[in-house]
């Protein structure tokens, strides 16, 4: 087994408009959130994914199924803590992550820096090892229809 391992997370909700659109654990305003079990923080879920991927732990939905009412409306940086808690069971710990929002509207960048904030404090990371971007798809796809938001995330790992 390696010391370091790297691994991918890819996500998308669809809008909601009775719900707060919440990524990286910010309430973001926009006129409409997203669909899901627990907050739909597609960010948050992202990163998740590519944390227990790298760890070879599976995906955030062996470890909280949409099937379970402990997870609906959970905060998923309560998630995050878990999957974080989950790693280090493993033996690991996260090393960075860089994550990429794709959404046509609301603008993301103005929101960075207090995600960036509240995602290295769960993963217990400096704030700088948090990479975050946004992106449109120039229009295309049911994310350039505004349909719904999507996120990927890529991670590097190490023994704890």
């Amino acid at each position: 087994m390696t010391d370091r391992r790297v691994g991918l997370g890819i996500d998308f909700h669809r809008f909601d408009p009775d719900r707060p659109l919440i990524l990286g654990g910010v309430t973001v305003p926009h006129d409409r959130g997203l669909l899901g079990h627990s907050d739909a923080d597609v960010l948050t879920h992202a990163i998740c994914d590519a944390l227990l991927g790298a760890a070879g732990l599976g995906d955030i939905g062996t470890h909280f199924p949409d099937s379970e009412d402990a997870y609906r409306g959970v905060s998923s940086l309560r998630l995050l803590r878990e999957v974080t808690a989950k790693l280090a069971a493993a033996g690991f710990s996260a090393v960075n992550v860089d994550a990429t929002v794709i959404a046509e509207h609301p603008k993301m960048t103005p929101h960075f820096a207090e995600m960036r904030s509240f995602l290295s404090g769960v993963l217990g990371i400096d704030p700088a090892l948090v990479g975050l971007k946004a992106t449109t798809s120039e229009g295309m796809g049911a994310l350039g229809r505004e349909e719904g938001i999507g996120a990927m995330a890529v991670c590097l790992i190490e023994r704890a």
